[in-house]
């Protein structure tokens, strides 16, 4: 009888880290935890490894990886850093923080799409940190699902998506936020440009740069010349069809669901779901990916989902929601 996956789930025992981290340093690919989604981890200075990221995700080459360290002295075999970039290293890393930097040459091409800038993070989960440090090397990883899918925040999530195409996966528990690093542009520290929204918002990131942030052109950028993963209109996507709502009312329509940020009161149908029961913004955001990935299975025609509101969260929540529904 044929296997229903190949790759095997390790959990997070000093073993099983030294196994993974030998696989990562003789060019294997992992899928690994971090607190934002899980990613699918390469050495980053190795192109055949950094390949295989591509082929099992089936991912478009225009679309750049983020590197992630464990140590500010990593850095400099990475890119050129600036003042005001090390200032937001040191008020947000390690944190669910991007930032696009000029390369070095070690960096291959591969890796950021031909363009001479990275997009480097230091990762606040405690388990892909150790892996890290056993490594010794830092890791090209993009979210560990095919190309275009609704990011995983699981191990099983991965192993669903992705276990016929890849080996290993470590297992690091629920992804603690749920949604993709911030990304901000610092090659011109004057002019920093978000070029996608997370867990560290604008307000928080102009507090420390003490200057304003400039939003990217998304409709305007084209797929040849995209400098961050996240930027394309379309993204996140069930196979489901996704229609977003400023306010929404369930009705008994066939095979349609409704996805409220809270739950709803009174007395509600089988088809009527929510992210958070309370309507917290974090909680929604943990909860999203998985909610939409659950509801794709479920075989619904459509997937109504209501637009966040109320802070700078909520736009973030609401750039992801409003890729998984682009057409």
């Amino acid at each position: 009888m044929k296997k229903l996956y190949q790759a095997r789930v390790y959990q997070g025992t000093a073993r099983n880290l030294d196994i993974l981290a030998r696989k990562l340093r003789a060019g294997e690919v992992v899928a690994v935890p971090t607190e934002t989604v899980y990613g699918l981890a390469a050495n980053a200075f190795d192109s055949k490894a950094c390949e295989k990221i591509f082929r099992a995700k089936r991912r478009p080459h225009h679309d750049p990886l983020i590197v992630h360290i464990h140590s500010l002295k990593e850095l400099s075999g990475l890119c050129r850093s600036n003042a005001a970039a090390d200032r937001l290293m040191r008020r947000f890393w390690p944190g669910p923080l991007t930032l696009i930097l000029p390369k070095t040459s070690r960096v291959p091409d591969l890796v950021t799409a031909g363009h001479a800038s990275v997009g480097v993070r230091m990762p606040q989960h405690a388990l892909f940190r150790r892996l890290l440090v056993r490594t010794g090397l830092p890791l090209a990883a993009p979210s560990a699902n095919p190309f275009g899918y609704i990011s995983p925040t699981s191990a099983e999530h991965v192993r669903a998506s992705l276990g016929r195409r890849i080996h290993y996966i470590l297992d690091g528990g629920e992804s603690r936020i749920g949604l993709e690093s911030t990304i901000l542009d610092m090659r011109n520290p004057r002019r920093p440009r978000l070029l996608r929204p997370g867990a560290v918002t604008v307000s928080q990131l102009e507090a420390v740069l003490s200057c304003r942030i400039l939003q990217a052109r998304r409709a305007t950028e084209r797929a040849s010349s995209q400098l961050a993963p996240g930027m394309l209109r379309r993204h996140y996507s069930p196979h489901t069809p996704v229609v977003l709502h400023r306010s929404m009312r369930p009705t008994s329509g066939k095979n349609q669901a409704y996805v409220f940020m809270s739950r709803p009161t009174g007395p509600h149908s089988k088809n009527v779901f929510w992210f958070d029961a309370r309507g917290s913004l974090a909680g929604v955001a943990r909860r999203l990916f998985a909610t939409l990935r659950w509801l794709d299975s479920q075989r619904f025609a459509t997937i109504h989902v209501q637009l966040a509101s109320g802070g700078e969260l909520a736009g973030a929540i609401n750039d992801r929601l409003g890729r998984a529904a682009a057409r």
